[in-house]
Formats: structure tokens, C-alpha cells, sequence
């Protein structure tokens, strides 16, 4: 069980061996232990190999900022192992308590659920979720933005809470945008079938696969999929196809937490098709479309802020 436990961790197992670790996690509280203290084993491992990567050298430049965000990250690890360390050793409680997990700007997540549900957590996305569920529902809250692909079970449907907007499912994928800082709203079915409410409002909506239901005001327009890259993201990659600068600006700005000022307004009608890998930053992007687009831009560090020129 336990090489199934670490390719479990790892991601590398099929959907029947998620399905079989989840019935075993649930079987006893002791192998819920277990699977934490080779949980915090593994981050611990992933943690030091991340630092053995980091450059012998850095430049004196770097802002206060920078490396008050790379003292979070590391902060954010140091907190994760001292929650699984108390996991470990304390009993499991026998109603179910909510947990939260954060993915910082610029970073993606993936976890399995305790019914063998897989998320995927984009930038900046915030999702509370119990530890384990109740008997009869699945509910988690989504600040951000998500991808799920839901463990069927008629008897327990699942719920994606997301401000006023709630996404249910019983056995499907999908995806979820909904950051709380912006008035928009995107559901998209991959394959079976979701229905979507509005908090105040009696109809729902049931989505049919290959279909995104989006709204800003409560009013939900359907309309078919038209790129599937997007949904790369879930892999990592910042997929464009035809996009504005001006669209694109406002994902920088979300995915990476900071604000552009495009001083040059001819700029933002000119149109981009690529793919960028989110963890190669920020700069690295803008350096890309410099090559098409002529511009220059500097860095406010103290108001954490991009003008481009």
C-alpha cells in the first residue's frame, strides 16, 4: 500500500487506484495517519529540492518585495508541514472541519478530495473544502479559479460555491471562474452534466458538455466552447489564441498580483496567439512580446506596479 500511496502523491496513479486509496483513507482514522506522514515527507523532500535548485548567486538589486514574497512561500511551506504534523498526532475528529489552501500569484495547485475528486488551483485562488464529507452532500467554496473532475456518487452531489454562484454536480468535469475581486463569472462543462444556480434566483440552468455559461450581472449567457488551450492552465501554460494585449494585461495582472499601466492605448488593440509557461514569470512574457511589439516598460516596486511605454 505504501508505493501505491506515494504514486498516489506523486499523481501518477489511475482513476481505479484513486478510487481504492480513497476507500482506504475513509476505512480508518490510522490510515489517514499514514498517508499524512508520507505527505509530509514528500513536501519536505520537494522543499529542499527546490532549494537546491535556487542560484548560488543572486543580484544585490532584488527588491524588499521579492524576497518578502520568497520568505511566504517558504513561510507557506513551514505552516503546511506543522498542520499534517498535527494531523498526524492528534485524533480525527468526528464531525468534519473545513480546511483552506491558497495558491500564491504566479503558482497552480492539484489535490484529490477525500472521495477521489481531483481539483486543479490556478493562480491566486483560495478553496475551503471539509476534510472529509458528510452522508449526504459535497460542498466546497471556490474564491479563484478551479478545475474538477468529480467522482460520481447519485447519492452525494457535489457543490462548487462560488460567491453567489454554485455549480452542481453528481459525476462530471468542469471548470470554474470566479475570482471575488471581479464581477465575472465562467462555468464550463467538459463532459457530463452540471446544473448552475444564482443565489435569489428560483430557475437553474443545466449545461450541456462542450458549453461555458458566463455572467457579470446574474444573467448567465450559454455559448460553445471555442479553445480548449485555455484549459491548459491546469498543465501550467498560458494558452492565447487571438487575444488582445488588452485581455491579456488583465490575466498578467490576476494570474501574477500586480497592476500594468499601458501608457501606450495603441497597444492594447493589437492582438496575440501563443502559449507562455505561468512559472517563468512575468518578465519573461513581456520580454516575448516586446520582440513583436516594440514598448519598453520599468517596475514601480513600491506600488507594485508595470508601465509600459
Amino acid at each position: 500500500m505504501e508505493e501505491l500511496l506515494k504514486r498516489y502523491i506523486q499523481g501518477k496513479v489511475t482513476s481505479e487506484e484513486r478510487r481504492k486509496v480513497a476507500r482506504w483513507l475513509d476505512r480508518d482514522p490510522a490510515n489517514m495517519r499514514e498517508f499524512l506522514a508520507l505527505r509530509k515527507l514528500y513536501d519536505i523532500s520537494i522543499w529542499q529540492i527546490d532549494l537546491r535548485k535556487e542560484p548560488e548567486r543572486r543580484s544585490v538589486g532584488r527588491s524588499v518585495r521579492h524576497w518578502a514574497l520568497e520568505a511566504l512561500k517558504y513561510a507557506a511551506i513551514l505552516v503546511v508541514a506543522f498542520l499534517l504534523a498535527r494531523q498526524i498526532w492528534e485524533p480525527r475528529p468526528e464531525t468534519a472541519t473545513m480546511q483552506t489552501i491558497y495558491v500564491p500569484p504566479g503558482q497552480r495547485a492539484e489535490l484529490t478530495l477525500t472521495d477521489g475528486t481531483e481539483v486543479w488551483l490556478n493562480s491566486s485562488t483560495t478553496l475551503r473544502f471539509p476534510n472529509r464529507f458528510e452522508a449526504d452532500s459535497r460542498k466546497v467554496e471556490l474564491d479563484g479559479e478551479g478545475y474538477f473532475s468529480v467522482e460520481q456518487d447519485e447519492s452525494k452531489p457535489f457543490t462548487v460555491q462560488a460567491g453567489r454562484y454554485a455549480v452542481h454536480a453528481l459525476g462530471t468535469e468542469f471548470n470554474v471562474k470566479a475570482y471575488r475581486n471581479s464581477p465575472r463569472f465562467e462555468a464550463a462543462l467538459i463532459n457530463g452534466s452540471v446544473e448552475i444556480s444564482v443565489l435569489g434566483m428560483a430557475n437553474t440552468l443545466r449545461l450541456r458538455p462542450n458549453e461555458v455559461a458566463s455572467a457579470s450581472d446574474g444573467k448567465i449567457q450559454v455559448t460553445p466552447i471555442q479553445d480548449y488551450n485555455y484549459f491548459k492552465w491546469t498543465e501550467g501554460l498560458l494558452c492565447l489564441e487571438n487575444e488582445t494585449i488588452q485581455s491579456l494585461m488583465a490575466k498578467l495582472e490576476l494570474y501574477y498580483d500586480i497592476t500594468i499601466d499601458v501608457r501606450r492605448r495603441d497597444l492594447l488593440q493589437h492582438r496575440y496567439t501563443g502559449k507562455f509557461r505561468i512559472k517563468d514569470g512575468i518578465d519573461h512574457v513581456l520580454k516575448v512580446l516586446q520582440l513583436k511589439h516594440r514598448f519598453s516598460y520599468t517596475r514601480d516596486e513600491d506600488k507594485n506596479m508595470i508601465i509600459i511605454n
